[in-house]
C-alpha cells in the first residue's frame, strides 16, 4: 500500500520647573558633538567639560540623545508632576495612563524646545523625538539602559558598578563606559524597575542584597550588592513570540527533529529539555508548549516568567495559567522568609487545577521532586528544562538534585526512569570573539529506559546524536515509542532512515581552530 505520510517540511533629582529645565540646557546642544560608530568622543575644551552626571555618548545605538541624562530625569520629574494632577487616584487603564503620558512628554519636550530655540541652534525634528522617547523611557521602560536594550541583536547587558558589557547574538562583546553617574543610582534604576514590573517585594536593600525580577518589556533581571560593586545582568528575550518553525530556520533544528518533537508533544512523552547557560532551552521549551493541542489545559510554574504561553502566541494554543513564584522581602518568620512562594509552594495548588501538562520554566533545587512525580503520577506531556553543562552528565545531575531534596539514590533512579521519556540536548558554541558567532543546535536526543539491575542507573538510548565531523544531532536508533509517534499522524519512522545524516543541509560555518 502506498505510503500516505508527507515528509517534514523544510522548514532623585529635585523637582525643576519649565524655566529651570530650559536655563539648565542653555548652550548645551551647540557644544555636543555628535559620536560616529568607529570613532571615540572628542572632548570638548577643558573649561567646557561636562559633570559627571553627562549621559553617555553611546555611539550609534538607537535614541543617542544630543543632552545631558540630568535633562532627560528634569523632565521626567516635570511631566510625571502633570500626570499625577490629571489622575491623582490613578484611575486611569494603564493603557491610558501611558497614551496620556506620552502626550504630555511630547508637549514638555516641544515647549522646552522652543524656549531653548532663543539664542541656540533649533532642534531638529529627530532630536525633539529622540528626548521625548528617552524622557518616556525614563518613566516606564529601561530609563538609560533602554537605549542598550532596544540594539538589534542583543542578547544580555552586564552592567558592572558605572560600565556595561553588552553581549550580542552575532558580534563580539561591547563596552559602554559610564551608564549611571553613581553606584547608588544603579541601585535606585533596579528598584524602580521592580516597582514598573509590577514586584514591589523585590527590592535591592542591606536585607535582600539579591533580586530578580522581570521587566515590563519581559526582559529578565538579576542584581546584586554582594559583588565588589553593584551589578546587574539583564537577559532580553529576543524571541519570544517564536514557534518551533523559526527554529528550523536559525539551525537550532532540522526539518527531522521539528517533525519528531511535535510528534512526541502530540504523543504526550514528558520531555526534558537539557543545555549550558544560555544556549536556549527556554527557546525550544516555549516553542514545544505552542504545539500542545488547544483543548488541553496547561499549568506553567516559573520563578520569573519568561515562557508567556498565557498569551497570546503566533498560533492558538492550550487554556493556560501561568504561575509565577515570589520573592520574600528580606524578613524571617521562623525558617521560612516572610512572603516567599517558591515553585514547590505552588505545585500542590497548581495540580489541583486539572492540568492535562504541567510545565516548569525551569528545575533547579527542591521542586524536581514535585515535578517528576506530576510526570510520574499520571502528567503525561508535561515538560521543564534543567541546566546541565554536558550531556553525558543528564542522569547524574538529575540524581544529585533528587538527593539534596531528601530522596536515596536507589529511589531517585526509579523515579527518574519512570517519570522521563524524551530529553533532548542543546549545544551552545560561542565564537563571536573569534569573529563568528554563536551557534545553538541540538546535538543529542535521548530516550530515558528503566532501571536495569539492583541498585542501577536508568538506561539511555542515543536516538540522534552527532556524527563523524557533524556535531549536531543525526539519526542513530529507532525509538521505543515510535508507534505512539506514528499514531499522532504527525511522524513516520521511514523519515529517519532514508536519509539519517542529510537533514542539516550544508555544513556548520564555524570557525576554523587558530
Amino acid at each position: 500500500m502506498a505510503d500516505t505520510h508527507q515528509r517534514p517540511g523544510t522548514n532623585g533629582h529635585p523637582a525643576m520647573g519649565r524655566q529651570d529645565i530650559a536655563s539648565l540646557l542653555t548652550g548645551r546642544l551647540a557644544q555636543t558633538r555628535p559620536a560616529t560608530p568607529d570613532q571615540p568622543d572628542i572632548p570638548a575644551p577643558k573649561q567646557q567639560l561636562p559633570g559627571p552626571a553627562a549621559v553617555p555618548r553611546l555611539a550609534g545605538l538607537p535614541g543617542e540623545l544630543p543632552v545631558e541624562w540630568e535633562v532627560i530625569e528634569a523632565l521626567q520629574t516635570d511631566v510625571s508632576k502633570t500626570l499625577s494632577s490629571r489622575d491623582p487616584d490613578k484611575l486611569m487603564e494603564e493603557s491610558d495612563r501611558r497614551a496620556l503620558a506620552r502626550s504630555l512628554v511630547t508637549a514638555a519636550v516641544a515647549d522646552w524646545s522652543a524656549k531653548h530655540a532663543h539664542g541656540n541652534i533649533p532642534l531638529t525634528a529627530e532630536q525633539e523625538a529622540t528626548i521625548g522617547t528617552a524622557v518616556f523611557n525614563a518613566m516606564y521602560r529601561g530609563g538609560r539602559l533602554q537605549a542598550l536594550l532596544d540594539e538589534e541583536g542583543v542578547e544580555d547587558v552586564m552592567v558592572d558598578g558605572l560600565t556595561a558589557h553588552v553581549e550580542y547574538y552575532d558580534r563580539p562583546r561591547r563596552t559602554v563606559k559610564r551608564v549611571s553617574d553613581s553606584h547608588e543610582d544603579l541601585v535606585a534604576w533596579v528598584n524602580r524597575m521592580a516597582r514598573l514590573s509590577g514586584h514591589g517585594e523585590r527590592a535591592l536593600t542591606q536585607a535582600t542584597p539579591m533580586v530578580g525580577f522581570r521587566m515590563p518589556d519581559g526582559s529578565r533581571v538579576t542584581a546584586s550588592t554582594l559583588t565588589s560593586r553593584p551589578s546587574v545582568v539583564i537577559r532580553k528575550h529576543r524571541v519570544r513570540d517564536t514557534g518551533i518553525k523559526e527554529l528550523v530556520q536559525w539551525g537550532t533544528l532540522n526539518p527531522l527533529l521539528e517533525s519528531f518533537l511535535v510528534a512526541c508533544v502530540r504523543a504526550r512523552m514528558n520531555i526534558l529539555v537539557v543545555g549550558d547557560m544560555g544556549s536556549g532551552k527556554t527557546t525550544l521549551l516555549r516553542a514545544l508548549g505552542r504545539e500542545i493541542p488547544t483543548d488541553e489545559r496547561l499549568v506553567t510554574l516559573e520563578s520569573d516568567r519568561e515562557l508567556y504561553l498565557d498569551e497570546p502566541g503566533p498560533r492558538p494554543g492550550p487554556l493556560t495559567f501561568g504561575f509565577e513564584a515570589r520573592q520574600s522581602n528580606g524578613e524571617r518568620h521562623g525558617d521560612k522568609l516572610a512572603g516567599e512562594v517558591t515553585i514547590s509552594d505552588m505545585f500542590p495548588t497548581a495540580l489541583r487545577y486539572n492540568a492535562s501538562r504541567v510545565i516548569v520554566g525551569e528545575v533547579r533545587s527542591t521542586e524536581i521532586l514535585p515535578m517528576l512525580q506530576a510526570m510520574s503520577a499520571g502528567g503525561s506531556g508535561s515538560m521543564c528544562t534543567l541546566h546541565v553543562r554536558r550531556a553525558h552528565g543528564i542522569i547524574s545531575r538529575l540524581v544529585q538534585l533528587c538527593t539534596e531534596a531528601g530522596m536515596a539514590t536507589e529511589a531517585a533512579n526509579h523515579l527518574i526512569a519512570s517519570s522521563i521519556d524524551v530529553v533532548v540536548y542543546i549545544t551552545y558554541l560561542n565564537e563571536s570573539g573569534r569573529g563568528g558567532r554563536k551557534h545553538r543546535f541540538v546535538s543529542h536526543v535521548y530516550e530515558v529506559h528503566d532501571v536495569i539491575g539492583e541498585g542501577g542507573r536508568p538506561v539511555t538510548t542515543e536516538i540522534f546524536g552527532p556524527h563523524a565531523d557533524e556535531p549536531r544531532a543525526a539519526y542513530k536508533n529507532m525509538p521505543g515509542f515510535i508507534d505512539e509517534l506514528e499514531r499522532t499522524g504527525h511522524f513516520h519512522r521511514s523519515w529517519l532512515t532514508e536519509n539519517p545524516h542529510g537533514w542539516w543541509g550544508p555544513a556548520l560555518q564555524t570557525v576554523s581552530a587558530p
